[in-house]
Formats: C-alpha cells, structure tokens, sequence
C-alpha cells in the first residue's frame, strides 16, 4: 500500500467514524415533539382572518384552543378536516375552539374552505406563524401540527402530522370536564 493510499484511506475511515457518531446522536436524542418545545403556554398572537378582520389570541381566553397549522396542498391535512369540523360542533358547548391556522395562498384557503365545509376559524398564517408553530415544538416545521392548549393557555397536546380522532377526543374530553 503506498502512502497516498494510506492517507485516502484514513480519511475515509476518519469521515465514517464522524458520521456514524452523528448518526448514533442523532438517534440517541428524543424524537418526540414535546421534547423539543420551547413553549409551554401559548403566546400572546394575532393573525388576519379570511374576512380580513384582525384575529388576536386573547379573543379565546378562557376557552381550550385547538390550534392546526395546515396547507391546502397537504394530503394529511385535508383527512383531518372533517375530523375538526365534528369536533367543534360536538363540543362548541364545552368551551372548545378549532382555530386552523394556513400556510398557503388566501384564494387557494377560500376554495378549500368552500370545497370541504370547513366551518371553524380559519387564520391566514404567515412567516411569523411558521416561527410560532416551531416555539410551540414543531422542530421540522413539519405540516400540519396540533396544538390543545387549556383554558389558561398550558399547553396540553402536541402532534406533528395527521392527527386522529382517538387521539384528540381523550384530551378535549379532559380539559372540558
């Protein structure tokens, strides 16, 4: 072997060694979103509505807030709608409220909103809304992702990607008792 070979070698050996520590960090470390969250509580917030109007966090005080970071164009996104809309029908009365916060174009929302009945708060969201879901422990801006926070606004629930019936129904009966 000469030396250069030996030298090639070595970094490759070298490079290995260093992405496969990576990788073993990496897995190490705990993947769930609440460990990564850097809120507890909700902040204070506000957003446009699909009307236009201005749409401030404090208008759901006192109330459980369901908050779902979502685009038109995300399949898991679309699944979960009508499992919002049931709901927030189901339990309006209990102080409960759906606040679906897009991240995508105003005429794209208005049509899906048309096409699927949505028939909960829609905010148009923006870059600060991305930064907020991240705050909230969204880590990969991963779309959509749920957030339940109780009547005090502590954050209660956390979910990135599509979210279940079977997994909202057991918190929002929780924090309504």
């Amino acid at each position: 072997m000469t030396l250069k070979q030996f030298i090639i070698l070595a970094v490759i050996g070298a490079l290995i060694g260093l992405l496969a520590s990576g990788v073993e960090k990496w897995w190490q470390q705990d993947q769930s979103v609440a460990s990564t969250a850097r809120l507890e509580k909700l902040p204070e917030f506000s957003l446009t509505s699909m009307d236009g109007d201005t749409w401030h966090s404090d208008n759901a005080a006192r109330k459980i807030l369901v908050l779902n970071f979502w685009a038109t164009w995300c399949p898991p996104c679309r699944e979960e709608m009508p499992v919002f809309n049931k709901l927030q029908r189901e339990y309006a009365h209990q102080d409960v409220e759906f606040i679906g916060i897009a991240i995508d174009d105003r005429e794209a929302v208005h049509d899906f909103i048309d096409s699927y009945g949505v028939d909960f708060t829609i905010l148009m969201g923006n870059t600060e809304s991305v930064t907020l879901s991240e705050r909230l422990g969204n880590r990969f801006s991963a779309l959509p992702f749920t957030v339940i926070a109780d009547k005090g606004g502590k954050i209660k629930f956390r979910h990135a990607g599509g979210v279940k019936e079977q997994q909202l129904r057991p918190v929002l009966a929780e924090l309504s008792k």
